[in-house]
């Protein structure tokens, strides 16, 4: 009898501190998508990060989708204005392990992006990449004579994956 006593007051003791550990330990991250009208009324659905390179390079990272599920797939990368010139055409290369992609540069079909004078961004067909990606695998990206490496987690490859079914605003 006093084995079970003791069993239920331990049981009761640990109940709080189980909660109280769940409560200040830190939570996975979580990818969002933000769904918003662009300056035309068309719906948008996107991805953004901010990402370090192996330089310790700070580089925006977004993963987008017009209109409505079936829409074009892009990715825009862009770093600090005066700090990186992109030249283009210029293919984006991806890694996930022993698979290779090579994204097309998309950049000068941009309106907002052909005339941008700071050149400090470009952009890339995501279609192809999310087509055959099975798996929310960490990738990297290669930018050649801007970044040899930019690690993208897991739980942003999840999140474009998502991208062409998400529903629009």
């Amino acid at each position: 009898m006093s084995q079970r006593i003791c069993g239920r007051i331990g049981a009761l003791l640990l109940a709080p501190l189980l909660a109280l550990i769940l409560a200040i330990a830190p939570a996975p991250a979580l990818a969002q998508l933000h769904a918003h009208p662009d300056g035309n009324g068309t719906p948008v659905v996107r991805s953004l990060e901010s990402l370090r390179d192996l330089d310790d390079q700070s580089w925006q990272v977004v993963a987008y989708r017009e209109g409505p599920p079936g829409g074009p797939l892009r990715l825009r990368i862009v770093g600090y204005p005066g700090k990186v010139r992109l030249d283009h055409p210029t293919a984006l290369e991806v890694r996930s392990g022993r698979l290779r992609w090579d994204l097309e540069d998309v950049t000068l079909a941009s309106a907002a992006l052909s005339g941008d004078t700071r050149s400090a961004a470009a952009e890339f067909d995501l279609a192809p990449l999310l087509a055959d990606l099975e798996q929310n695998r960490p990738l990297r990206l290669r930018l050649p004579r801007v970044f040899s490496e930019l690690a993208v987690p897991p739980y942003v490859v999840a999140e474009w994956r998502s991208l062409p079914d998400a529903p629009a605003a």
